[in-house]
């Protein structure tokens, strides 16, 4: 388990909720978000056998301006490597965190990418 903190352990254990149901398939991988307080990372996950099949985050580089901004454009990208993979469906897993924010710019760069979910 995470942390004392009452907030890492509240979102481990909503996390822990929404993994019982979201499990990614190759025909529909599952889209994990995780969100430090300066960056975002995703990950396009084939749980079934154990490989992620795309990541991006706002580490790469020409991901610049405002925390949003960069979360959308991680979407964006995520969604191009994605497709380059075959991929179009996935299930979203927002990881515990809240669909709100940061959280919701990198659904919306993914959906606007071409992602399904």
């Amino acid at each position: 388990m995470a942390t004392t903190n009452s907030k890492t352990l509240g979102r481990t254990r909503r996390h822990r909720r929404v993994r019982k149901k979201v499990i990614g398939t190759a025909e529909r991988p599952r889209l994990a978000v995780f969100r430090s307080n300066r960056h975002i990372y995703a990950q396009v996950i084939d749980d079934v056998a154990g490989r992620t099949l795309a990541s991006a985050s706002t580490l790469q580089e020409g991901i610049d301006g405002a925390p949003k901004d960069k979360a959308k454009a991680v979407g964006a990208a995520l969604a191009s490597k994605a497709k380059g993979a075959g991929v179009t469906k996935v299930a979203f897993d927002r990881g515990g965190f809240m669909y709100h924010g940061r959280v919701a710019s990198l659904a919306e760069g993914a959906r606007e990418g071409g992602l399904e979910f």
